[in-house]
């Protein structure tokens, strides 16, 4: 199902919708207000990248109720192909305001995600911290999985178990994409008026476990410049040698989808 009030914007394949934050917040509480579920999916240059090669990745976006612009990469590509998107619609961002949204109407929240502990582990940070920002807003639990907990089927079965037993209104999933969104689709079935929000690193951000670019480096583009500072081991190759490229690719092709139209 997508939400067909939204015109989509097209970049190499995928689909965006031309809504804004607050319209993403105002269409999940409307949709939980007649016991509608969904999915939001929120592409980078990575999964935009990885999507226009990997029909597995493929899946995972045709199959989202809302799909949001999360890079200025892909706001600029959008700008060029004469086809402008309205902002940029983070994941990191949407974990505060679809919180706040949920809390004015007193619903659910269960976050997956954050650093591993035996007592709690980000996941319990980051709710402690939604609630206390966001008035009204319920926990209906939190988890910081194990690394490879997917990897054993009995520890999975349980992690799934759990969350559809709480009947969450929405769940962050911030486990990475896209393994995240793999639980996602497993836990969809057995929730079907819940919404789900894979969301990254958006759980460590909220927790204090990652420091989030400051706002000018996120408004200019530049907040994967940041996060390459911070862990440049785990993200040059990704970013450098793949990313990069990419984006410019994007950039070059994107005035000759304005003449297609």
């Amino acid at each position: 199902m997508t939400i067909e009030a939204f015109d989509r914007v097209h970049l190499d394949g995928t689909g965006i919708d031309r809504i804004t934050e607050d319209e993403v917040v105002a269409v999940v509480r409307d949709a939980l207000a007649h016991g509608r579920g969904g999915r939001i999916v929120t592409p980078n240059i990575d999964i935009l990248r990885r999507a226009a090669a990997d029909p597995a990745v493929r899946r995972h976006l045709d199959d989202a109720d809302l799909i949001v612009a999360d890079g200025m990469p892909l706001i600029w590509a959008s700008r060029l192909g004469g086809a402008p998107l309205p902002e940029r619609v983070a994941g990191s961002s949407l974990i505060w305001s679809l919180s706040e949204g949920l809390g004015r109407d007193s619903r659910s929240v269960f976050v997956v995600g954050g650093t591993p502990a035996p007592a709690g582990g980000g996941a319990a940070r980051a709710a402690a911290r939604l609630t206390a920002a966001c008035p009204g807003l319920r926990i209906a639990g939190t988890i910081s999985p194990d690394y490879g907990f997917e990897l054993d089927e009995s520890t999975y079965a349980d992690f799934c178990a759990k969350v559809i037993a709480a009947e969450p209104d929405l769940v962050f999933v911030g486990l990475g994409f896209p393994k995240q969104e793999d639980v996602i689709e497993r836990l969809r079935g057995d929730l079907p008026r819940t919404w789900f929000v894979g969301c990254g690193a958006a759980v460590n951000f909220v927790a204090g476990d990652l420091g989030r670019a400051p706002l000018w480096m996120q408004r200019s583009g530049l907040e994967w410049v940041h996060r390459l500072g911070v862990e440049p081991r785990r993200l040059a190759g990704r970013y450098l040698r793949r990313d990069a490229p990419y984006a410019l690719r994007l950039l070059a092709w994107a005035p000759r989808w304005a003449g297609r139209r």
